[in-house]
């Protein structure tokens, strides 16, 4: 199964732009780049939108524009216009379970509280559709992640979170080619169990 979608969840406007919380934003428009995509307002869409042809078929890049709780809407409006399955898409998010630097490839499986994975899963019909997750870290108490999420990281931790990025844009052409399995392999193998040849 080939992925057509990818969307990078985040909050709109110049407030937001290094929010942990646009994470998903930043892989995303990094990827846009590299693959020459050019990427505009696209309002019956709800988000920046974009797409590229690659091997006979278009692979949509998607950047909700509706602010995190209303993700769904840029999804599923892409995905009814185009005919996209939910297994067809992919989801790029900020992730509090794991430390900043982490970062991990899965289909399918619950929402964990994040509201902009719980309105794509509602905009689908389901939560079976794949899910890029980038760590942020956690800050210790339920009660501030809300201000966590909408805060910036420290210049350590951010540098961590672009090296997971790095790494993320790393096995993109096998994202992009719709081999999860061979992207989750690489993307889950930490760098020092790699050999020198990066394999």
């Amino acid at each position: 199964m080939s992925i057509r979608l990818i969307a990078g969840l985040g909050n709109p406007g110049r407030k937001h732009e290094r929010d942990r919380h646009n994470v998903g934003f930043w892989f995303v428009s990094r990827l846009a780049a590299l693959q020459k995509v050019e990427m505009r307002s696209l309002p019956k869409f709800h988000g920046v939108a974009g797409k590229a042809r690659l091997a006979g078929s278009d692979i949509w890049f998607v950047m909700p524009q509706t602010y995190m709780n209303a993700s769904g809407m840029a999804v599923g409006a892409l995905a009814r216009f185009y005919k996209i399955q939910p297994e067809e898409c992919l989801v790029v998010h900020d992730e509090l379970d794991f430390a900043p630097g982490v970062t991990k490839l899965k289909r399918g499986g619950g929402v964990a509280g994040h509201n902009g994975l719980r309105d794509v899963a509602d905009q689908l019909g389901t939560q079976d559709y794949w899910r890029l997750r980038i760590g942020i870290g956690h800050p210790g108490d339920k009660n501030v992640v809300a201000d966590y999420v909408l805060s910036s990281p420290p210049a350590p931790e951010r540098e961590l979170i672009e090296s997971a990025i790095a790494r993320c844009l790393e096995v993109s052409p096998l994202l992009l080619a719709g081999d999860m399995h061979a992207a989750m392999l690489k993307l889950h193998t930490k760098p020092e169990q790699e050999g020198p040849d990066g394999k």
